[in-house]
C-alpha cells in the first residue's frame, strides 16, 4: 500500500476496532483541551524564538558597524576640536563616514529621559560624531591614540560593551523559547499518555471480549493510536488558529515604541504556526502507541 494509501486507511480507520475507543467522555475532552492549550502556548513560544533571533541579528547588524565619538570640552574648544576630530577620521582606513550631530539631532536623543523643553543651548552637552565603518573596520585602539594625542577631549565608544550583552541577551531568549516548546510537547506526551492509558483501563471489558473473538493487541492499539491522533490533531489545529488570530492582536514593530513590540511573525514565518498540528498528531501518536502497547500487556 502506497504512503497516501496507508493515511487515508488511518483516518477511516475500522468501525469494528473503533468500538473499543470511547467517542467522547473525560478522555476524549482531556485530548482536545490538552491539544488545543499546549498549541496556543507553542504559537507564542515559536514566536518569541522567531522574534528573539531577529533582534539578536538586528541588533548585531545596526551595532557591528557603528560606533560613536564624544568630545566633552569647553564651549570655545568645542566646535574646533570637533573639526579635529572629522578630519582625523577622515584619514583613518575603515572608517566609511563620520558626521557631527546636530543640536536638534542630539535633542531628539536626550529627549526620552530629559523631556522636550530641554535647554541645549544653556548646558554644556558634549558633542556627538556618528562614525560607520567599512567592511573592513578600523583599528580601535589606533584609533584611539591618534585622537587622545590630537583631540585631547575625545572619547571613543565603539559599542562593544553594548552589543555583545545584547546579542548575548537574545540569543539567551531564543534557546529559552525553543526548550518552551519542547517542554510543550513533552507536556502534550504526558496528558495524551494519561488519557490513552484511563481509556484503554475504563474499556477493559470490551477489549477482553475482543481478544475472545480473535483480535489481536495491535489491532485494537491502532484503533486506540487512530482516534487519539485526530484528537490531538484536531485540537491542536483549533489552539493553533486561536494562536495566531492573538498574534494579529499585538501592536506592530515600530521604533518609537521599542523592542517588545514586533513579537509576531515576519514574512514566511506565518506558515511555521501551522505545522503544530502536525507535530502534536505525531506526539499524540508516539503517546498513544506507546501507552497502549504497555497497558495492553498488563491487561489479563
Amino acid at each position: 500500500m502506497s504512503p497516501l494509501g496507508r493515511i487515508m486507511s488511518f483516518v477511516v480507520g475500522d468501525a469494528q476496532a473503533d468500538r473499543s475507543v470511547p467517542p467522547s467522555g473525560f478522555t476524549a475532552n482531556l485530548t482536545l483541551f490538552s491539544a488545543a492549550a499546549m498549541s496556543f502556548l507553542c504559537v507564542f513560544a515559536l514566536a518569541l524564538s522567531l522574534a528573539t533571533g531577529r533582534l539578536a541579528d538586528r541588533w548585531g547588524g545596526e551595532l557591528v558597524r557603528s560606533s560613536t565619538l564624544r568630545i566633552s570640552a569647553p564651549v570655545d574648544q568645542i566646535d574646533t576640536q570637533t573639526q579635529a576630530a572629522l578630519r582625523v577620521l577622515e584619514t583613518t582606513p575603515g572608517v566609511a563616514t563620520a558626521r557631527a550631530l546636530t543640536a536638534e539631532e542630539q535633542g531628539t536623543l536626550l529627549e526620552p529621559w530629559f523631556g522636550p523643553d530641554l535647554p541645549l543651548d544653556d548646558l554644556p552637552i558634549p558633542q556627538l560624531i556618528e562614525i560607520t565603518e567599512n567592511s573592513d573596520g578600523y583599528d580601535a585602539a589606533g584609533l584611539r591614540l591618534r585622537l587622545s594625542a590630537e583631540v585631547p577631549g575625545a572619547v571613543l565608544d565603539d559599542h562593544t560593551r553594548w552589543r555583545k550583552p545584547l546579542i548575548q541577551a537574545a540569543s539567551r531568549l531564543r534557546v529559552l523559547g525553543w526548550a518552551s516548546i519542547l517542554l510543550i510537547g513533552a507536556a502534550l506526551a504526558a496528558m495524551i499518555t494519561l488519557a490513552a492509558n484511563a481509556a484503554l483501563s475504563a474499556n477493559a471489558r470490551v477489549i477482553a471480549v475482543l481478544r475472545q473473538v480473535g483480535a489481536t493487541d495491535s489491532y485494537i492499539a491502532r484503533a486506540f493510536v487512530r482516534r487519539f491522533t485526530l484528537r490531538g490533531f484536531t485540537g491542536a489545529a483549533v489552539g493553533t488558529v486561536l494562536g495566531v488570530l492573538a498574534m494579529f492582536l499585538l501592536p506592530s514593530a515600530t521604533e518609537e515604541v521599542g523592542f517588545l513590540t514586533g513579537l509576531g511573525f515576519e514574512g514566511a514565518h506565518w506558515l511555521m504556526p501551522f505545522l503544530i498540528p502536525l507535530v502534536a498528531a505525531g506526539v499524540a501518536f508516539l503517546a498513544t502507541r506507546a501507552a497502549a502497547q504497555k497497558t495492553l500487556k498488563e491487561l489479563p
